[in-house]
């Protein structure tokens, strides 16, 4: 739609995965397109359109059995609802399980103590899992919380049973389970508070980002005078002004003065950069020294920083290859569990003959020992962390089947000029032809370069202008297609450029610019294109990670042949036409997944035909559309590596994760149907399972990675 606007809301009440993916079914049934729930942030998005109104949308969810809420700045320091459910619980709860370590004749051993103590947990069990297991099966995917209703249910309607058919008699304390009923309940919701203080550390780096942004700044108004003013009010093209250890606010152009400004939380880069009039700067960094007055062009929702943010909250929609298979158990797990307890409940009680409250002890031990959540949670948890790792060092990954398919692919393809290379050339070597000093030759190429317009030339004037000095000059003509020439105060005779303007004067082709003068050649330069930070060491590594590097490049085969042996790649494709470079990248593609390398600008085609695009960009080009992955800091080659590990370890953990999930279930499960487990045992282990799937994912924060 031309016109859509993505709508997000904040929804409190959501168990496990299935209970996110309800909610999605429930409003893609309505109609609506986009949308992406996230049990992980409590967030559920959609595009917005004219089929329903956001009121009918919050309905809709309401009538699930979860709650639309308003999330406030400092709502994060509050107890949540699920932490006073478990609090009051536990209170119950506690007495209630004590009664079996005293005698009969003791008061908590009194069937309506038991009845009175176990009431309010009940109570509290039934509507907060009843109301979401109710809102779960109209959506026509079960979750959890049916299982543990039914389980619940069961131990509270046989005890309730026992005590009213036995009234006064002492087998009424054969019937029994109150304990078990209010245990089940108190130990899930403390898996509840467990899990979701867990999920919270796994979106830590999505808080730290967002902290960068509540900020305050102060305002230049027309008649000179300075007020504060919230990230919020803050209009584009207002004037702002940053003193030294301030945070920039918002994204804009710097118009009076200069600073140095720290981008490492935008970009990784370490080393503060210069900025000075007419340079752009970035809201969230911050003025190290120095002081400017900027003017705001992106403020809100359009800041760079807004946008990142954005891109690692959506960066789960995306879901890699892996997640399916859980996703697809997770959908169908519930009804086969109470299949299971059934059959348990059904070979126990009628032919194997075993008591009747043994038999319902066991089924019920079935119900709340499975855990589908542990597998829902393997992978999104996993990618939540690892794409926050990577945006925390200025790498933006656009999706979780993007990490997934780096860290399976087999060839690393790389763009020369602009990605291998900065675009910057340098003096490489000078081959005197005449006596002439060091010094008076570079001030003589400096001077000349100055007036050429060619990249080559501002390259150069870049280059020297640390160490020479401007001659005067008069007479400058550039000669088109050969170079310049000019006239000092002297009266000598200048002629700078290609091979043409000295091939008269001497045989050798082999030099990049000729320095002509008084019509006699004085000197060869080599130049070459300046290398970016790290490249040999990020080739290297890939090699030894046992990636195909490849080097795809449209310029001469000598020069890629040479940059290719230095810097350690294995194969090369030179003096190759944009069709090309998508053939091969094509014909890559046949035998193993290809990753492509490039600037995002020229490389647009081949970066959208590999299975994993990577731009290296600066934060100001953060929209590459054609890209996958982003890397900020375009200076340094080594977050191609660093991007790689991230991705290798997060499939390696949602391996691992998924690995827990299915072989607890598989190995829990039976146990649980033969007896060998109490429910309230059972209940506390699945309590811990799916904590035990997110510690690992929080684990791939400060893992070393190797």
């Amino acid at each position: 739609m031309s016109n859509s606007e993505k709508i997000i809301l904040n929804v409190e009440g959501m168990t496990c995965v299935n209970c996110a993916l309800g909610i999605k079914k429930q409003l893609e049934k309505k109609g609506l397109e986009g949308v992406n729930v996230n049990f992980s942030t409590g967030e559920a998005s959609y595009t917005d359109s004219n089929k329903l109104s956001v009121e009918e949308v919050k309905e809709s969810i309401n009538k699930l059995g979860y709650k639309i809420i308003e999330v406030t700045k400092d709502e994060t320091e509050k107890i949540s609802s699920i932490e006073k459910k478990f609090y009051f619980t536990l209170i119950f709860t506690v007495p209630l399980f004590l009664h079996m370590f005293f005698s009969h004749n003791f008061i908590l051993n009194n069937v309506w103590v038991q009845l009175g103590l176990c009431i309010p947990v009940f109570v509290i069990g039934l509507l907060h899992f009843g109301k979401s297991a109710l809102g779960s099966l109209k959506s026509g995917v079960p979750n959890m919380d049916v299982l543990i209703v039914i389980g619940i249910t069961s131990a509270f309607g046989y005890s309730l049973y026992g005590t009213m058919a036995y009234l006064g008699l002492p087998e009424a304390h054969d019937y029994l389970f109150y304990e078990t009923a209010a245990t089940i309940t108190t130990l899930v919701l403390l898996g509840n508070v467990l899990e979701h203080r867990s999920v919270k550390q796994t979106t830590t780096a999505i808080k730290e980002l967002s902290q960068l942004q509540k900020t305050e700044a102060k305002r230049v108004l027309s008649n000179g005078e300075i007020e504060l003013v919230d990230y919020n009010d803050i209009n584009e093209n207002d004037i702002l002004q940053f003193n030294t250890g301030d945070k920039i606010a918002v994204d804009g152009e710097i118009i009076l003065g200069d600073a140095v400004i720290n981008e490492a939380m935008i970009s990784g880069e370490s080393t503060p950069v210069n900025k000075i009039i007419a340079d752009k700067v970035i809201g969230g960094t911050i003025v190290e020294d120095g002081s400017i007055k900027m003017k705001a062009e992106k403020v809100g929702n359009e800041t760079v920083l807004s946008k990142i943010i954005e891109m690692v909250k959506n960066a789960q929609q995306d879901q890699p290859a892996i997640q399916k298979l859980g996703d697809k158990v997770s959908a169908i797990f519930v009804p086969i569990v109470i299949g299971i307890s059934t059959l348990t409940f059904v070979l126990t009680y009628f032919v194997f003959d075993i008591t009747l409250q043994q038999s319902i002890m066991q089924s019920i031990a079935v119900l709340v020992i499975s855990c589908p959540c542990a597998m829902g949670l393997a992978t999104p948890t996993a990618v939540m962390v690892g794409i926050g790792r990577a945006a925390k060092k200025g790498i933006l990954i656009k999706g979780g089947a993007t990490l997934e398919q780096f860290a399976i692919g087999k060839n690393i393809v790389f763009d020369k000029t602009g990605t291998l290379t900065t675009g910057q050339f340098v003096i490489k070597n000078t081959k005197l032809y005449a006596l002439v000093d060091e010094q008076e030759l570079k001030n003589i190429i400096f001077s000349l370069e100055q007036h050429s317009s060619h990249p080559i030339a501002k390259s150069i004037v870049e280059y020297l202008k640390a160490d020479a000095i401007n001659i005067e000059l008069t007479d400058v003509k550039e000669l088109k297609g050969k170079g310049l020439e000019a006239k000092d105060t002297d009266g000598n005779y200048y002629q700078l450029g290609s091979y043409r303007l000295a091939k008269e004067l001497t045989d050798n082709q082999s030099h990049s610019i000729y320095l002509i003068k008084n019509n006699e050649l004085i000197a060869g330069i080599d130049i070459e294109d300046e290398l970016k930070d790290n490249v040999a060491e990020t080739i290297t590594l890939l090699n030894q990670q046992g990636l195909n590097t490849v080097m795809l490049s449209g310029d001469r085969d000598e020069k890629c042949q040479g940059l290719a042996k230095q810097i350690g790649i294995k194969t090369v494709f030179s003096e190759q036409l944009p069709e090309q470079k998508l053939e091969i990248i094509e014909e890559l593609q046949k035998n193993s997944l290809t990753i492509m390398v490039g600037d995002g600008i020229n490389d647009a085609p081949a970066l959208a035909k590999a299975s994993v695009g990577i731009s290296l960009s600066n934060a100001t080009q953060v929209a590459v559309q054609t890209a996958q992955i982003i890397l900020l800091n375009d200076k340094d080659l080594s977050q191609v590596y660093e991007a790689y590990l991230i991705s290798k370890h997060t499939l390696k953990t949602i391996k691992q994760n998924l690995f827990w999930a299915f072989f607890y279930n598989v190995v829990a499960i039976p146990i649980a149907a033969f007896g060998f487990l109490n429910p309230m045992v059972a209940a506390l282990a699945m309590a811990f399972s799916d904590v035990i799937v997110i510690g690992n994912s929080i684990r791939l924060k400060r893992k070393k990675l190797s």
